[in-house]
This record gives structure tokens, C-alpha cells and sequence, in this order.
């Protein structure tokens, strides 16, 4: 069964937890580690999670899972240049690409056989606050946002030397502010969430000429929605069949129904969730929907319809101190 990790940046620790096959989530175990935990990534096929801290020493801390319990370990840390927003893992799991908001840039670091992550091996200026980096699924390009440049930018990527090339950008609309992204399981798609308007992007995605192109505009805000805008965070089901993203303003979650050819959003209604939602995960199965609180110092566990995609509360676990980041581990 799938086992849960949840970073928390004001009490420094992760918060692990056991996923049984009904859906059920149980407190397990807390790791401390110290310092503001934020990003994490997971390795695509080793019992292995990665997570950025934040506060000084800025650092990439390899954890080691163990297979059989999901309990974690500090294999070891590597130091980085700045305070990371996002960390990612290329597919075959030989590099870590992170992206700085305060220091604006990315970098890439190898990953070596026993799991540590190895030093800088590239660092690139972007634009300002690079909010988020993502390896295309054909692994010759890379995106990243710059959300204060108001650019979603594509790198061409060597991925037997983890070498990234500047090759050409989108502009997003003034006062957007890209920040996180998503490739739809084919390939085809790019959906792109705007922090600064709460927007999503549907973008077409040429991955033999590394180009986007605009097809649709939505908003993810809740009807009546009068305050100030922040979008966090923005997941797809396994299926591709829904998408989900979250807004910290409202502390709400968005569900949009994905057409499977032509890749276009409609929105199927909202659903409160913990204080302030910056992050979120989706279950291997697609049915359950994991939602952490960074006011709240929760989770919530929504079951998901597999007809409907509608969301349904279920359970609400205290996990630690300003919980901001969700990965699920089979």
C-alpha cells in the first residue's frame, strides 16, 4: 500500500503516513530534520525522496524509504547555491532540477547510484522568481516559470549530460504570474496555473519542435470570489480525466473535467479545503486526494468519484507545522 510524506516548513520535519487500500490514512511516524522544509521530489523508480531546505544551510536532503515499513532515513545533504521553491526528477532518475524564487534560477545536480545528490553541476539565470521545473515526457526539453517575468521557458535538455540549453519562451498574459505546471500522460498538453490571477493555461505542446501554443483560459477561483488571488498548486488524476488545483486566498480546490482530445478544461465546481492548500497530492488509483493546510496544520483526505471526479470529504489528520508539500510513494 502507498505510504504519504508530508513536508513541513515551521517544525522542520516530515510527516509520514500509511495509506491503506480503502482509502483509510494513518499516523505512522515523524522525521525530524530541521530548518524550512519545502519542496520534495521522488525518485521515479527507487524507494527515495529528495527535499529542499529553505533556510540556511540551503541544502537537498536525500531520504531513503524503506520499501517494506515507508519509514525514512537521512542518507545524506548537498549543499545548494539558493532557497529552492521546487525540486524535480528527471525520468530516469540520474538528475535533480530545482528552481530558486528569491535568487531567480535553476539548477541541475546529478543523482548518484546510492542516492545522494551529488553538487551543482549547472546553474542558469532566469527571469524573476523561477517558480517551478518539469522534464517534458519526451526527456528532450525542460519548462520552467518565471513568475515575475511572466514566462513559461523551454530548455533543450541533454539527458545523457544533464545539460540545459536556453531554446525559447511563452509569454504569459501581464499580471498572470506562472507558477506551476503539468504535462498531460500523453505528451500533448501543458496546463499552466498562474499564482497572481488564479488562472489556468492550456497550452499545445510540440515536442519534436519544443513550442507551445495558447488554446484556453480559465479561471479556478470560486463564484463571488472578491479577494486577492493565490493559486498554489494543480494536479491531474492518472486517468487524465480531471484536474485539480488549489487557491490559498479561498482556501478552496477547483475541479476541471480534461476533454481527451482536445485537451480543453471545464469546470465541474469547488470544494473547501485546509487553510490556505499550497500543496496537494492524487493516489496512485486515482480515488483519494490529499490536501495539506499551511494555516491549518492538517490534512484532509477527499475521496474521489470515478465517474464524476466530484470530491467528498473523508478524514482530517494533524500532521506538522506549516505543512506545504504532499508525495506519495507506492
Amino acid at each position: 500500500m502507498p505510504y504519504v510524506y508530508v513536508s513541513n516548513a515551521d517544525s522542520g520535519d516530515i510527516t509520514v503516513l500509511h495509506l491503506a487500500a480503502g482509502g483509510e490514512l494513518r499516523l505512522q511516524s515523524r522525521l525530524e530534520l530541521g530548518g524550512r522544509l519545502m519542496p520534495m521530489a521522488r525518485h521515479p523508480s527507487r524507494p527515495l525522496l529528495v527535499v529542499a531546505r529553505r533556510s540556511a544551510p540551503m541544502a537537498a536532503l536525500s531520504l531513503a524509504v524503506d520499501p517494506a515499513t515507508g519509514e525514512v532515513h537521512l542518507l545524506a545533504e548537498a549543499p545548494l547555491p539558493a532557497s529552492m521553491a521546487y525540486l524535480s526528477m528527471d525520468a530516469s532518475g540520474r538528475w535533480l532540477l530545482a528552481a530558486s524564487y528569491p535568487d531567480h534560477l535553476l539548477t541541475v545536480s546529478p543523482l548518484h547510484q546510492d542516492g545522494r545528490v551529488g553538487d551543482v553541476a549547472q546553474t542558469l539565470p532566469t527571469g524573476p522568481h523561477a517558480h517551478a521545473i518539469v522534464v517534458a515526457p519526451s526527456h528532450r526539453h525542460v519548462l520552467a516559470t518565471s513568475l515575475g517575468g511572466g514566462l513559461l521557458m523551454v530548455f533543450d535538455w541533454d539527458a545523457g549530460t544533464g545539460r540545459l540549453s536556453p531554446a525559447q519562451h511563452w509569454h504569459a498574459r501581464p499580471g498572470a504570474g506562472p507558477r506551476h505546471l503539468r504535462f498531460d500522460r500523453h505528451g500533448r498538453f501543458v496546463y499552466l496555473l498562474n499564482e497572481l490571477d488564479a488562472s489556468l493555461d492550456v497550452l499545445s505542446w510540440n515536442p519534436a519542435q519544443g513550442r507551445l501554443s495558447h488554446l484556453q483560459t480559465v479561471s479556478s477561483l470560486p463564484p463571488g470570489f472578491t479577494g486577492q488571488p493565490w493559486a498554489a498548486d494543480l494536479h491531474l488524476t492518472p486517468d487524465g480525466r480531471q484536474l485539480y488545483s488549489s487557491e490559498r486566498s479561498s482556501s478552496t480546490l477547483a475541479h476541471f473535467a480534461v476533454d481527451p482530445i482536445t485537451g480543453l478544461l471545464s469546470v465541474q465546481g469547488h470544494t473547501k479545503a485546509e487553510a490556505q492548500p499550497r500543496g496537494f497530492a492524487i493516489d496512485p488509483a486515482g480515488r483519494q486526494l490529499l490536501v495539506v493546510g499551511e494555516l491549518s496544520h492538517h490534512l484532509s483526505r477527499l475521496s474521489i468519484d470515478p465517474d464524476s471526479g466530484q470530491l467528498k470529504f473523508e478524514q482530517r489528520i494533524q500532521v506538522g507545522q506549516g505543512p506545504n508539500w504532499v508525495e506519495i510513494l507506492p
